[in-house]
C-alpha cells in the first residue's frame, strides 16, 4: 500500500514539475496561474536583494510571465512575525489595487528573516535557496510555485498563504482537485505522527457524517491546536486512527477568501502600529472553528520574546475572527518537508530517499563536475564548476562555487558561494560561506566557517562569557588563543548583551574569494590540530551578522552569473 502511494506521489509530482516547466518562461493567462506572486522580506535591505533577484529571473525566463511580482518589506521597528507581515502584505496590496483586488487569486510566500539556523540562505533568501532539480536550476520559489500550480485554476478569489522552507507533496484521484472555493479559511493538512503534531498546528476535526478512506477528504475543523502537547491532542479528540495506527492531521499551508482578507484588513486597522510578533498560524487560526476559546490568548510558552501587548492583541484577533470558518482539506496522501536548517539540508538533499524519489532530486544540477558512482547518490551540486580531480564526499553539498584541481570535501559539508583553490581539503561536518561586502568603499572578500552542528542562535550576556560558545566543538575563547587574538579584544557587534557565533567579529575580510577561503579554512585547520594560526597584521575582523549588512549583492550575484554562463558554455560544447 505505501509502495502504491509513493508511485503515486511520485507521478503527481512529475506532472507538475512538467506543467510549471511548461510556464517558466511564457506570458501565463489569468486562468491558469495567479494573477500575483507576493514575497515578504524582514527590511528593506531584504526586499532590495530579493527583487533584483526576482527580475534577473524574469530576464532569464525561469519564470511564468505576464503576472506582478512583489516583495513587501516589514515596517521599521519592532519585528511584527509572519501574522504581522500577512496583514502588512494585505494592506499594501490593498493600497496599491483597491477593490481590483477583490478579483485576485494571490500566492503570499513568508520569506522574511535572516535563516541563522540555514545561513547559506541568510546574504540571498530562503526563497531563493537552491534546489538540485532543472536547467537553469530551481530555488524555492520555482518549488513553491510548480507544487501549487494547480490550485489558481480551482480557486475562488482570495490568498495562500505558505512559507518559504517547507516542501508539500500530495497527490489526488485524477479526476478530482484541490478546490478552494468556501468562505472564511480553508487549510491544507497531512496525517503525521503524534510527536510530529507537539511541533506544529493539529487539526480537531468535526465528525464525518459518511466516514470514509480517500486520498483528499474535504472537512470541518471545530478547533485548531497550537504544538499541542500529545496529552492535549488525546483530550480534544484530534487523535485519529487508520489501520491500527494512531495519526493527527497536521497544518502547512492555508487559504482565506477575499471577504475574510477585508475582515484581516479591518482588525489591522484596529491593532496597528503593531508592537508585538504575531503569528499567522498560532494566533490566527486558534481564533477560529466551533470549539474556538479566548484561552490560548493568556499561553505564551511557544512565543519567543514576550512582548506586553501581545495578550491584548490575540485577544483582539479572537473576537475579530471568531465564528469565521475553518474548513481543511485532509491529503492523505502526502509528505511535509522542512528544509530549514543546516542537518534537515543535508539529510533531505543526499541521504534522504524518499525526497530523492518523490521530487526526482539530482546528484549534479545545472554544474559541470565528475563524481564518482558511489559519490552521485549520496553527494549534491548545484551550479557550480568542478575540476575532474575534485572528490566530494558522500552526504556533502556544494553549490554555486568553483572547486580547483584536487580539492576535496569532506563527509558532511557544505560549501557556498566558495571558489577553492588547488589542492585545498575541506574536514567533514564542516559549513563554509563566502560573501562580498563593501567596507570604505571597497569591495572584500568574507568565508564564514563553522561546524554544521554548531548553534549561530546561542548567546551569552558578555564577551566575557564567550568560553560556553563552541565553534568545531572548541570553546570560542580557546579559538581565539589559536588564532593569536586576545579574547578581551575580541569585537561582538550589535546587541552586546547578546554575544553569540552570528555576531562574533572573527572572520577577516580579504581582498579576493580566493584568499579569503584560505583564511578560514587556516583558521579551522588550527582548530582541528590544536596549532597556532597568525592572521595577518591589521586584519578587519567581522561577524556574519555584520557581514550580511554591509553585503555587497552584485558581487555575489555577479560570480553566479558567471558560473551559470560558463556551465551554460561547456554544456552548450558537450552537446555539439
Amino acid at each position: 500500500m505505501a509502495e502504491l502511494s509513493n508511485t503515486h506521489l511520485q507521478k503527481s509530482t512529475k506532472e507538475k514539475l512538467e506543467k510549471f516547466k511548461q510556464m517558466r518562461g511564457r506570458e501565463v493567462q489569468s486562468d491558469e496561474f495567479w494573477d500575483l506572486v507576493v514575497i515578504t522580506a524582514v527590511d528593506e535591505d531584504q526586499r532590495s536583494a530579493y527583487e533584483i533577484q526576482i527580475t534577473e529571473k524574469l530576464e532569464r525566463k525561469e519564470l511564468p510571465l505576464g503576472i506582478n511580482y512583489h516583495v513587501f518589506a516589514d515596517p521599521p521597528g519592532c519585528k511584527i512575525g509572519n501574522g504581522g507581515s500577512t496583514l502588512h502584505s494585505l494592506q499594501c496590496l490593498h493600497d496599491k489595487y483597491g477593490k481590483s483586488l477583490s478579483g485576485f487569486k494571490v500566492i503570499l510566500i513568508h520569506a522574511g528573516g535572516f535563516s541563522q539556523r540555514l545561513p547559506n540562505a541568510s546574504a540571498l533568501g530562503k526563497i531563493f535557496t537552491a534546489v538540485p532539480l532543472g536547467s537553469p536550476l530551481y530555488q524555492m520559489l520555482e518549488l513553491k510555485l510548480a507544487m501549487y500550480v494547480d490550485f489558481p485554476s480551482h480557486m475562488k478569489p482570495g490568498m495562500l498563504v505558505t512559507c518559504a522552507d517547507d516542501i508539500e507533496l500530495y497527490s489526488i484521484p485524477d479526476q478530482e482537485n484541490v478546490v478552494f472555493d468556501k468562505s472564511g479559511f480553508t487549510a491544507l493538512a497531512h496525517p503525521s505522527p503524534l510527536v510530529i503534531g507537539t511541533t506544529h498546528g493539529v487539526f480537531v476535526l468535526e465528525p464525518a457524517e459518511t466516514p470514509r478512506i480517500c486520498d483528499m477528504d474535504y472537512r470541518t475543523c471545530s478547533q485548531f491546536l497550537h504544538k499541542p502537547s500529545i496529552e492535549k491532542m488525546f483530550e480534544c479528540n484530534a487523535v485519529c486512527k487508520r489501520e491500527g495506527e494512531e495519526f493527527v492531521y497536521t497544518d502547512s499551508t492555508y487559504y482565506f477568501d477575499y471577504g475574510t482578507a477585508m475582515t484581516l484588513l479591518t482588525l489591522f486597522s484596529e491593532i496597528s502600529p503593531l508592537t508585538c510578533e504575531i503569528d499567522a498560524y498560532g494566533d490566527f487560526l486558534q481564533a477560529l472553528g466551533r470549539r474556538a476559546t479566548v484561552d490560548y490568548t493568556e499561553n505564551t510558552a511557544n512565543v519567543t520574546k514576550k512582548e506586553n501587548s501581545l495578550v491584548e492583541i490575540r485577544r483582539m484577533i479572537f473576537h475579530r475572527l471568531k465564528g469565521t470558518a475553518l474548513n481543511v482539506i485532509l491529503l492523505n496522501n502526502s509528505k511535509f518537508y522542512h528544509v530549514g536548517t543546516t542537518e534537515e539540508y543535508l539529510f533531505h538533499f543526499t541521504a534522504d530517499p524518499c525526497l530523492r524519489a518523490e521530487l526526482g532530486l539530482l546528484s549534479a544540477a545545472f554544474s559541470v563536475c565528475h563524481l564518482e558512482p558511489s559519490e552521485k547518490t549520496r553527494a549534491c551540486v548545484m551550479h557550480s564548476i568542478l575540476h575532474p580531480s575534485v572528490t566530494v564526499t558522500q552526504g556533502s553539498v556544494v553549490e554555486y562555487s568553483r572547486l580547483d584541481v584536487g580539492v576535496k570535501v569532506g563527509t558532511r559539508s557544505i560549501i557556498s558561494g566558495c571558489w577553492i583553490g588547488t589542492d585545498l581539503t575541506v574536514p567533514s561536518d564542516t559549513f563554509m560561506h563566502s560573501l562580498s561586502v563593501n567596507l570604505d568603499g571597497k569591495t572584500g572578500f568574507v568565508t564564514v566557517a563553522f561546524g554544521v552542528k554548531d548553534d549561530l542562535k546561542k548567546s551569552v550576556s558578555s564577551p566575557a562569557h564567550m568560553k560556553a560558545l563552541s565553534l568545531f566543538k572548541v570553546n570560542l575563547e580557546d579559538c581565539v588563543g589559536l588564532w593569536g587574538l586576545f579574547s578581551e579584544k575580541v569585537r561582538f557587534s550589535g546587541d552586546a548583551s547578546m554575544c553569540s557565533l552570528w555576531n562574533a567579529c572573527i572572520f577577516p575580510v580579504c581582498s579576493n574569494l580566493k584568499d579569503s577561503f584560505v583564511m578560514s579554512l587556516g583558521m579551522l585547520n588550527a582548530l582541528d590540530s590544536g596549532t597556532k594560526f597568525t592572521l595577518p597584521k591589521n586584519a578587519t575582523l567581522t561577524s556574519l551578522q555584520e557581514t550580511l549588512q554591509s553585503k555587497n549583492l552584485e558581487e555575489m550575484l555577479k560570480f553566479r552569473k558567471e558560473l551559470y554562463e560558463d556551465i551554460l558554455r561547456v554544456n552548450l560544447s558537450n552537446s555539439v
